[in-house]
């Protein structure tokens, strides 16, 4: 095919899908599509260490639509700057750049905000070790049929592309695999999972006072009490009801692009200014619309509640969460500005993402220190009203009446089973019941609930560990 058709082809696509949503928002499509490439390539390139081709040819895969145009991009990917640059037949061009513990950032044109990474405070962990060095085989024959199965691909599409599944009963691994290339010191993009844990980190913050879940949020922007946005609270920023006119981050496909919540993920620097800066499309508190942009204000309500600089947000999360829970290999990666981009760029192992959700199985102990506000857990864990996926305060939910929750128990799913979700397959699901944290990482599409083949995991997952009782804990 001649570059006049590949660009003709491109701009017809970009063209119409924008007619039905307005020229402004279509001009964003190709830096949000290359910035979302670039970034994700850059962040499991240099971070992950995983193979850029493999990785981009599995993402796109599980993305509906980006075929239209990711076969339209160049990529280049320089091994000795670290960087990431995509381009769209010269419509569109982005560039994802890598720093040394603080992974990769997207470049706008007035710069990225330098950051001097905080040193390693070589704090002792109060949770617990939860394995051995060595991968941990499963403790019985069903419980490695139900790995099996999980790693097994089904024989038409849509492809499950597990990459590592870690299974822990009361506190001890006692089972985990990982696909070619991956282990358990590979640090894996968990996207929305973040969430959770810039929920965690609000929560330590109630907790030591210094911000507080009602009454208005300390955001600059919305300090004048006759802004409407003033009434915003940090529960319902976390809750996804403050109404901000940002569009939805539900999906994962190339119609997405036109959200006005992507255009701040991939075309602005300061992504938390950009969020604070949208008007209202409902009344704070009314309604229930999940988009990324809400976590990204909380992102900079933490950094300026712990010191104001980005230095001071990553030592506040290493010393006050990850460092507690023995959680060695993580990266929070940052925006232009300097903010944890805390709606989808942490990266951590498998076994470091079962380790946060120890956390939470254990009431937001550790060690026997309370890391989180007593009674956080079933705050995070209680569904907030008209959310049909079924969605607390930080955690999807089982809990309620809602369409998600129900069809999910409806599969086999654990009244009290509450998890982190990340797009396209990521899972760090606790069910208290059962003393069970499964973390399940892959590229799998969103659509069907049943591609990603997790419902069949939990279900045989916790069959298993129920026959067998008391599993004995890893070698």
């Amino acid at each position: 095919m001649t570059r006049r058709r590949k660009i003709i082809l491109a701009t017809t696509a970009i063209a119409c899908a924008g007619l039905a949503l307005g020229a402004a928002r279509a001009r964003d499509v190709p830096k949000v599509a290359t910035g979302f490439i670039a970034d994700t390539l850059c962040s499991e390139t240099f971070v992950s260490d995983l193979d850029p081709m493999r990785d981009l040819a599995e993402t796109t895969d599980a993305m509906p639509g980006t075929g239209l145009l990711t076969w339209a991009m160049n990529l280049q990917i320089d091994r000795a700057r670290k960087a990431v640059t995509v381009t769209l037949l010269g419509i569109g061009r982005s560039r994802a750049v890598y720093r040394e513990g603080l992974g990769c950032t997207l470049e706008h044109g007035e710069g990225i905000t330098e950051v001097a990474l905080p040193p390693d405070e070589k704090q002792p962990a109060l949770l617990p070790e939860i394995a051995g060095p060595s991968i941990v085989r499963p403790q019985s024959e069903e419980l490695s049929a139900a790995l099996d199965r999980a790693f097994t691909e089904p024989a038409q599409p849509p492809h499950r592309r597990t990459r590592a599944i870690v299974v822990m009963k009361a506190g001890r691994v006692i089972a985990e695999r990982y696909a070619d290339g991956i282990g358990p010191e590979t640090q894996l993009l968990g996207f929305s999972m973040t969430k959770s844990v810039i929920s965690a980190l609000t929560g330590v913050l109630v907790r030591q006072g210094k911000l507080k879940l009602d009454g208005p949020a300390p955001v600059a922007a919305w300090r004048h009490p006759d802004d409407p946005r003033h009434a915003i609270t940090v529960d319902q920023l976390l809750r996804h009801t403050a109404g901000l006119a940002l569009g939805s981050s539900l999906e994962a496909s190339l119609g997405s692009a036109f959200e006005p919540v992507n255009r701040m993920k991939f075309v602005e620097a300061d992504m938390a200014a950009y969020a604070a800066s949208i008007p209202l499309k409902t009344a704070p508190g009314t309604a229930w619309n999940y988009h990324d942009g809400n976590t990204l204000i909380l992102s900079h309500l933490i950094r300026n509640a712990v010191g104001g600089s980005p230095a001071d947000a990553l030592r506040f999360a290493r010393h006050e969460l990850f460092a507690p829970l023995g959680m060695n290999h993580v990266t929070l990666q940052l925006d232009g500005a300097g903010t944890i981009e805390g709606s989808s760029e942490m990266l951590a192992s498998a076994r470091d993402w079962a380790r946060f959700g120890q956390l939470y199985l254990n009431d937001g102990i550790a060690g026997g220190k309370r890391i989180l506000p007593e009674g956080w857990v079933n705050y995070s864990v209680t569904a907030t009203p008209n959310a049909w996926v079924g969605i607390g305060a930080g955690f999807w939910t089982n809990q309620g009446d809602s369409f998600g929750a129900n069809f999910r128990v409806a599969h086999g799913w654990p009244r009290d089973a509450f998890f982190a979700k990340g797009t396209i397959g990521q899972y760090t699901i606790v069910i208290p019941s059962e003393k069970l944290v499964i973390v399940r990482m892959g590229r799998s599409p969103n659509w069907p609930p049943q591609a990603d083949g997790v419902f069949e995991l939990v279900r045989d997952v916790v069959a298993v560990t129920r026959e067998k009782g008391k599993v004995a804990g890893a070698n």
